[in-house]
């Protein structure tokens, strides 16, 4: 296993996320305690020391299974990360309440990692709004030892991450985003990594597979890449790809059986960055799985056109991302924090902005196909 260094800890390059454990059924709520614990055992004998977990996950089993599973081991075996559950704005004014009971569902009396939970456009602002005293709270948490590192997680955008940096930076000392060779451009991933940078935050990185997207590639594209490294499996590229990012420290996998759990072991044995023709082959691999999203450069000439003064750059930007996708709920969630008269649906149909689209984007059916998307 590669170890990472923080702050003088010793990291395991790859974490187990607890979010997608075998379950029972195909019921998302009932983990499968046995090959979860099995999971787990392995995950240890094989260097793993980063567990993470969450409020939500499993219908909030996650954080009950991960503690009694963990409970097992000497607490010196490995670091532990939950996140406060800010993604439910009726969490806002509970965060004493519900650290409390994180503690005790874990089963420990400390968090080695903890964040605020996806900061996005949804919550940004009350995230930010004082009067919840989040904040506050967390650091009195830290200064009294039960949270040994703070951080947060996010699935905003550039602009939303740099306005809760510039609220709270000083606080924050790693951060946890969305990386993978797809999102590199897709989401603005290389922006948002540039950014944590500045602020001299290591990279934690979730959905690596994008959801098991980038496990399974078409045939033409696995050949380029079997062309380089004939002997490299098709998810192990994404990990390579992220050990070519300096910055990156974790990468969390949230392996569902013993077979990813161990694939993904045997990649971290070995760190075996992407040369930079590697890299290239690989990004234009990216590109040509975006063939068919809409070709938006945000030159912004529609939105001086639009009589309903849509954010138009942003709605392609997220109907892309939800039409890729298949759906999923990055961009509700994003949408969720834009006034219904400036969402997809208040589109006249008018064309006023094709007209001046240097791509010759069809605005108006992106637009309609994209409220109809939503209310599906």
């Amino acid at each position: 296993m590669i170890y990472k260094d923080f702050q003088g800890l010793k990291l395991s390059a790859l974490g187990l996320g607890t979010m997608r454990l075998p379950v029972i059924d195909g019921d998302d709520a009932r983990i499968d305690e046995k090959a979860a614990e099995e999971m787990v055992a392995y995950a240890m004998e094989h260097g793993v020391n980063y567990y993470d977990t969450a409020w939500g996950y499993h219908n909030g089993n996650s954080e009950l299974v991960t503690g009694k599973l963990l409970s097992k081991y000497p607490r010196d075996r490995f670091y532990l990360a939950t996140k406060f559950p800010g993604y439910d704005l009726s969490n806002m004014d509970k965060v004493e309440e519900i650290f409390e009971k994180q503690l005790e569902k874990c089963q420990v009396e400390y968090f080695d990692f903890y964040l605020f939970h996806n900061v996005c456009e949804m919550n940004i602002d009350a995230y930010l709004d004082r009067s919840h005293g989040i904040y506050e709270y967390l650091m009195k948490q830290k200064e009294n030892g039960r949270i040994r590192h703070l951080g947060f997680s996010a699935h905003g955008s550039y602009d939303v991450m740099k306005r809760f940096l510039e609220a709270y930076g000083e606080g924050m000392e790693f951060c946890q985003i969305q990386l993978n060779y797809l999102d590199w451009s897709f989401q603005d991933a290389k922006a948002k990594v540039e950014l944590l940078k500045e602020y001299h935050l290591p990279v934690w990185v979730m959905e690596p597979l994008r959801g098991g997207r980038l496990a399974r590639l078409k045939d033409s594209e696995e050949e380029i890449l079997k062309s380089m490294r004939p002997e490299e499996g098709i998810p192990a590229w994404a990990f390579r790809f992220l050990q070519s990012i300096p910055e990156v420290t974790v990468t969390l996998s949230g392996m569902s059986n013993m077979e990813q759990l161990q694939d993904n072991i045997r990649t971290f044995e070995t760190e075996n960055p992407l040369s930079k023709e590697e890299m290239e082959k690989l990004l234009s691999v990216a590109d040509g799985m975006l063939n068919g999203t809409l070709p938006c450069t945000a030159c912004h000439y529609c939105v001086s056109h639009c009589p309903q003064g849509l954010d138009i750059p942003n709605l392609l930007s997220l109907y892309n991302e939800h039409s890729f996708t298949g759906g999923g709920f990055i961009a509700p969630m994003a949408l969720s924090a834009v006034p219904e008269d400036k969402q997809p649906g208040a589109c006249i149909g008018c064309r006023s902005c094709e007209a001046v689209c240097p791509q010759q984007i069809k605005i108006s059916e992106a637009m309609a196909d994209f409220a109809a998307r939503l209310k599906a």
